[in-house]
Parts: structure tokens; C-alpha cells; sequence
């Protein structure tokens, strides 16, 4: 934290530092050409003296004044010690260019500290309108540059909240898919099963994917369907020949899609299609690529005690659609079909691409 403060301190004395020498140089050059015929170095002394409290009273205005009153609404408080301030840094220049400044590069009459009080107009022309010039010119400058802050930190932030809810989500999904996989090798080991090797190495590629690739915020839709493989082939050694799977693919183009997006659907369909029935089991799979979009659809049988129990989505499902949502806002299509003793989920998202 202090690292990033002291950067930041460095990088506005920066933009202050080539702010004000602009100015200054610009200050000096326009005086000094409506006036060729003096010295430059004595317009060059002058636009030191005036913008030491230009630089004073734009810090004074904006860390001070805007920060403590006029960003708060204050705007009657604002103005009372807008005007004291800038009468007083006008008094306080003057003083300080006569007393201070003219005895080293001028010899003019110094005025009485009552007539430098009581000039009002002559400080106002001379001192007071270009300590407001140079701070309104500066306030503007830093508003914008805090304008840019603010929406980059916006926008960062809304970043960072949509990766925290995607693995909260996809933390949701994993521990559901982990547990109903360990529960069926651990019935296989129970019976000493020569599958159950077989299985623990199904089971250490899909945990290869989640912790790795399910990092990732896009991955190879092929990708996808090889780990989809992998759990398909470990549900077989729990249910053996009652499983039917019918997979039709066509992948023309080289699509990208959210890791763990497509296997959760999968996941989904033997929840609710094999582990609720003890006869046969149709799971039917197909996935599209177009080089505008992609197409996933998986469907499960349902047997007619089981087939009005899916009415809601679920947790599952649900979890699927805020990911949907966080990726592919207004963008995908989502849709949910329980008829024929058929569950069907089927979605579409925009085309991505490497």
C-alpha cells in the first residue's frame, strides 16, 4: 500500500512539475512579447514570483476547499473561503514581490503594507484573477485525470467482481461433480472391481482439467468434449450396459467456450436421468460450431414417475445460467424442454476464437 502511494505521489508531483513550467513559459513569453523592448529576465523573475502561489493557492483550492467543502455540498462555506483565500494569497504575493523579490532584479518604490491591503482592484487584475486562471486551469486538469481514475477503478473493480462470482459459481459445481465421482469408485472398490484403477486415472485427468484449465476464463470446446469423455467412460463402470450414450459432434470451427460450462450440463443429466431410475438410460449429446456460434444440447430419459419432478431448473442449472449471464450478457440462449419423457437442455453463445 505504501509502495502504491508514494508511486502515485511521484506521478502527480510529475504532471504538476511539467504543468506549472508550461505555464510559467507560456506566462513569461506572452508578457513578455506584448512588452519587447524590456528585459525577458525581469518578466522571467515576475512569472516565478506569481506562479509559486498560483502552485499554492490550485493545491489549496483543490485538496482543501473542493475535497472538504465543495464536494460535499457545502457550496456557500466553499465560496466565503474561496474568496478570503485567493484575497489573501494576492496580498501575500504582492507583499512578496515587493519586499522580497523587485530588491534583486528591480529598483522601484516599495508601497506601504496598508496600500497593498487596500489596492482591491489592483490586486484583483495583477494577482488575484491569475491565481483563479492557473487554479481553474489546474482543477480542470485534475478532475479530468481523477474522471479517468475513478472509471478505471470502476471498471476494475466490476472486473473483479465478475471473476470472484464466476469461481464462486464454478466452486459450486466442482465439489458436486467431485463428490457423486468418489462415491462411484468407492462402490467399485467395495466389490473389488478390476475397474477401479481404470477409474481413479479417469477421475485424475478430470481433477487435471478442473485445477488447471478450469482457471482459465475460455477453453477449446474440444477440450471441453475430451473431459467430458473421460466422466462419461468412469459413469459406464457404474452403470455398465443400462448406459446408452449417443454423441454426435460437428466442429467446423475452432470455438472457445467457459471451462466446466458443458460437462456441468452433462454432469446434470446423469444427476437427474441415471442416478433416478433403476432401468435404462438415454443421454444423447451433440455440440455445433459455426463461425458465428456454438450449439451444446444434451438430453436425458426420464420415465414417467420421474418425468413432472423437473419443473424447476435447480441448482445445477441454475449455476450454468448466472455463468451464461456473466460471460454472454444479452448474448446466449438457454433453453429447457420436459416432454416425451425427454429432459432436454440445450444452449447457445456467441462464437469465440483463439
Amino acid at each position: 500500500m505504501n509502495k502504491l502511494l508514494n508511486a502515485r505521489i511521484r506521478k502527480e508531483i510529475g504532471y504538476q512539475t511539467l504543468f506549472w513550467l508550461a505555464l510559467l513559459m507560456f506566462g513569461t513569453a506572452r508578457n513578455y512579447g506584448e512588452c519587447g523592448e524590456s528585459d525577458f529576465r525581469e518578466f522571467f523573475y515576475y512569472g516565478i514570483c506569481h506562479v509559486i502561489f498560483q502552485i499554492v493557492g490550485a493545491n489549496f483550492i483543490y485538496y482543501v476547499l473542493i475535497r472538504k467543502y465543495f464536494d460535499h455540498k457545502k457550496y456557500v462555506l466553499f465560496s466565503v473561503c474561496l474568496l478570503f483565500a485567493v484575497y489573501v494569497l494576492g496580498v501575500l504575493n504582492r507583499i512578496f514581490i515587493v519586499y522580497f523579490a523587485e530588491p534583486f532584479f528591480a529598483n522601484y518604490p516599495k508601497n506601504s503594507i496598508i496600500e497593498i491591503v487596500t489596492d482591491i482592484e489592483y490586486l484583483l487584475i495583477c494577482y488575484i484573477i491569475p491565481i483563479l486562471s492557473g487554479a481553474f486551469i489546474f482543477i480542470s486538469i485534475m478532475y479530468i485525470l481523477r474522471y479517468k481514475n475513478e472509471k478505471q477503478n470502476t471498471v476494475q473493480l466490476q472486473k473483479e467482481k465478475a471473476e470472484l462470482e464466476l469461481n464462486a459459481l464454478k466452486s459450486q459445481l466442482n465439489p458436486h461433480f467431485l463428490f457423486n465421482t468418489l462415491n462411484n469408485i468407492y462402490s467399485l472398490s467395495i466389490v473389488n472391481s478390476s475397474y477401479t484403477s481404470e477409474s481413479i486415472s479417469r477421475l485424475s485427468d478430470i481433477l487435471d482439467y478442473i485445477l488447471y484449465k478450469g482457471r482459465q476464463r475460455l477453453v477449446r470446446i474440444s477440450d471441453e468434449l475430451k473431459i467430458i469423455d473421460a466422466y462419461i467412460e468412469l459413469e459406464k463402470l457404474r452403470y455398465d450396459e443400462r448406459l446408452s450414450i449417443t454423441k454426435f459432434e460437428n466442429i467446423e470451427f475452432v470455438n472457445l467456450v467457459p471451462p466446466l460450462l458443458y460437462l456441468s450440463l452433462v454432469e446434470n443429466a446423469f444427476k437427474h436421468g441415471a442416478e433416478r431410475t433403476g432401468g435404462n438410460i438415454d443421454i444423447r449429446i451433440s455440440v455445433i460450431t459455426t463461425i458465428d456460434y456454438s450449439v451444446f444440447k444434451v438430453e436425458n430419459s426420464v420415465f414417467e414417475e420421474n418425468s413432472g419432478r423437473r419443473e424447476n431448473k435447480g441448482i445445477g442449472l441454475e449455476n450454468v445460467e448466472k455463468q451464461l449471464r456473466s460471460y454472454y450478457p444479452d448474448q446466449y440462449s438457454m433453453k429447457i424442454t420436459n416432454k416425451n419423457n425427454w429432459f432436454t437442455v440445450e444452449i447457445i453463445i456467441p462464437r469465440n476464437h483463439d
